[in-house]
């Protein structure tokens, strides 16, 4: 490899520390004694058991967990067929229009899909008396109407460069739907789902406008909890959490980059 340009070294540097710096300040203040957060008064860990304590917050974590799931779960097989449908039938009346609805919810302002999910909820429930209320139903249809969007979008992805003509092999040995897709295509794009499932459950843990307008009392998430107590000011126990998050976040990357390169590994082994 040629040695690299003393400007792209600095300006990666430079980025990495913009993003990365912060985020670094703010898990040594969490282990900070005093509560005031920009006065640092020695190294402390009462916060994080001041933390477990926290019945708001413990509660709202744990909101958020289960709305992630959930919402995660029904976008995975709802996008999982939107991308199936599109990638495989290429040309059919109406492709583009069903293209564009699939993919709106990404490009769309949260404030617009969460006003105009908290009017048809509000709707149903006068017609039909269901929801009874924002809760934490409400919740996870509203994360699942734009995770879907993102798992179709992921799983048409893998699709398109599926080879079609392994399914078209094995309908000639004489192998019948929904078998060829159970058998070949779902363990073909399977990693596709699974990035597609993560992606949707970050995006429902993170998200505070969408959720703001389709809750309901006792069911705040956990951003929306943070974000009151942000208001107020900063408090230690807030860098606490964060650094929990960054910890687990940290953990998950770490864990699945060295399964992928144990998988790499091993691939290149079986190739020799």
């Amino acid at each position: 490899m040629g040695k690299r340009h003393p400007l792209v070294l600095f300006m990666a540097g430079f980025g990495y520390a913009i993003l990365y710096i912060p985020i670094l300040i703010m898990i040594i203040y969490s282990f900070n004694s005093s509560k005031l957060v920009t006065v640092w008064a020695g190294w402390s860990t009462k916060w994080y058991g001041e933390l477990l304590q926290n019945g708001q917050l413990v509660d709202a974590a744990w909101i958020s967990l289960k709305v992630g799931f959930w919402s995660a779960t029904i976008g995975i097989i709802f996008g999982t067929m939107i991308g199936y449908a599109l990638a495989r039938f290429r040309r059919f009346r109406g492709k583009l229009l069903l293209n564009g609805m699939a993919t709106a919810p990404i490009v769309m302002p949260e404030v617009v899909t969460g006003l105009s999910l908290l009017l048809l909820f509000i709707s149903l429930e006068n017609l039909i008396g269901w929801p009874a209320g924002r809760g934490l139903t409400t919740i996870i249809i509203a994360h699942a109407t734009f995770a879907m969007a993102f798992v179709a979008v992921v799983v048409q992805g893998r699709l398109s460069d599926f080879d079609v003509s392994i399914e078209e092999a094995a309908h000639d040995l004489g192998a019948r739907q929904p078998y060829i897709f159970f058998a070949i295509t779902l363990p073909v794009i399977m990693p596709a789902i699974i990035a597609g499932w993560l992606l949707a459950f970050t995006l429902s843990f993170d998200d505070l406008v969408i959720a703001s307008f389709v809750s309901g009392p006792g069911s705040s998430t956990l951003p929306i909890v943070i974000f009151s107590k942000v208001r107020l000011g900063v408090t230690p126990e807030i860098n606490a959490l964060a650094t929990i998050i960054v910890a687990v976040v940290a953990i998950g990357v770490i864990a699945a980059n060295w399964l992928a390169l144990k998988n790499e590994n091993a691939q290149k082994q079986n190739n020799k």
